[in-house]
């Protein structure tokens, strides 16, 4: 065999286990078994919901759609789309924090004219907030501290969190990874 096969071989077959010791737990976890769910209290409007968003390898656009309506905007009632990465975001917080607590959400989809005026009474949102995409929300957990859940929320490294004590809440996005 040439040196020049035998390296070939060599890396193809460290590629291979390679590949196969990164994806074997991923598609491992992708079967029927494979389930999501999550649960929000809208604090606003008093609203709950406890959907599985994901199961037999898919979204459930049933779910979806009744996750964005519990997280619209509640001053104007407009509904979007709340971002599939973001739930299993919070689906992955659930599993760091060992919780399967309902989320307390403060603040989930923003229409323009909601976040334009609160931008106006606050230097601390931002005018192109990510809750305008679907991308973003405020939350806290009943049964974990606060500091706790902004610790875990950074551990993800999915995006942006902002912790806010004062107000009772982490700010999560799936923007880039970034804190405050």
């Amino acid at each position: 065999m040439s040196v020049n096969r035998a390296r070939r071989t060599f890396l193809l077959g460290g590629g291979i286990a390679l590949l196969g010791s990164i994806a074997s737990p991923a598609i491992a976890g992708l079967g029927p078994a494979n389930v999501r769910k999550l649960g929000f209290q809208n604090l606003h409007t008093g609203e709950r919901v406890r959907a599985e968003y994901w199961g037999e390898g898919e979204y459930v656009p049933e779910a979806l759609q009744t996750i964005d309506r519990v997280l619209r905007d509640f001053r104007t009632g407009d509904v979007h789309p709340i971002e599939p990465r973001l739930l299993d975001a919070l689906s992955a917080l659930h599993g760091v924090l060992e919780t399967q607590s309902d989320f307390h959400v403060i603040s989930g989809y923003r229409s323009p004219q909601t976040n334009e005026m609160l931008h106006e009474r606050s230097a601390g949102v931002a005018s192109k907030s990510l809750h305008m995409r679907g991308m973003a929300v405020d939350i806290r957990l009943p049964d974990r501290p606060l500091a706790r859940v902004r610790q875990a929320a950074l551990s993800l490294g999915a995006g942006g969190v902002g912790y806010y004590p004062k107000s009772n809440f982490v700010h999560l996005d799936i923007g880039r990874v970034r804190r405050w």
